[in-house]
């Protein structure tokens, strides 16, 4: 099985793993952000790809990956007011939060999720779904891409529903990320399950019907 995937961005998708994925609706970013954030993000790589090699490269570029996250979730709550706030709607919320529940035990195992007016948090364990799909085309080979572009396909048929509208949903990419170990399983369990508390709509997570951490 394949485990490297490329549109505009590259994805690391080895099989079996634990997978955090952030996914945004279409035209939630400004362009000159998208472009301004990818041109830094693609310099910063070239330059750790010269200085490094080997295995001290691989941890440089991850660790580089993880701070543009940051640098594109910081940006995803700036711009949320000039943004589509579509799933501030609690009906197309409730859309997505149905279709990853149906999901989980076919797709992946699901740790946990958060539903922000502009974009989605989650976090799913892939070890023991893995699965051959029953189609060919671009993402066949790729499990997980091929798993969001079910969610997330399904999704924006029935929100679009939901709203009275066509045209794009979702941003075609997403931003999905490796988890390597139970250190960084747990900080961004919480990362997910804060951002509704850091946005200031609620004190506590628990309160908010759009966030889910499994009991496991």
């Amino acid at each position: 099985m394949n485990d490297f995937y490329r549109r505009k961005l590259p994805h690391w998708h080895p099989e079996g793993q634990v997978f955090f994925i952030t996914f945004r609706l279409a035209d939630s970013l400004p362009i000159h952000v998208i472009q301004e954030l990818e041109g830094r993000h693609e310099r910063d790589r070239q330059i750790i790809r010269a200085r490094y090699s080997g295995a001290q490269q691989r941890d440089e570029l991850y660790k580089l990956d993880k701070k543009y996250f940051g640098y594109f979730d910081s940006w995803l709550d700036r711009c949320e007011e000039e943004s589509p706030r579509w799933l501030a709607d609690e009906r197309v919320a409730r859309v997505v939060t149905e279709e990853i529940h149906r999901l989980d035990s076919k797709r992946y195992r699901l740790e946990a999720y958060c539903i922000m007016s502009n974009h989605c948090h989650l976090l799913v364990d892939t070890g023991e779904h893995t699965f051959k799909p029953i189609h060919d085309g671009v993402t066949a080979p790729y499990p997980l891409a091929d798993t969001l572009k079910l969610l997330k396909g399904r999704t924006a048929r029935y929100c679009n529903q939901a709203l009275g509208r066509s045209g794009a949903f979702w941003h075609h990419e997403s931003y999905d990320h490796v988890v390597r170990d139970q250190k960084e399983f747990e900080r961004i369990v919480w990362y997910i399950a804060d951002n509704p508390v850091k946005a200031g709509l609620v004190e506590k997570w628990e309160d908010w019907q759009f966030t889910f951490v499994s009991r496991n």
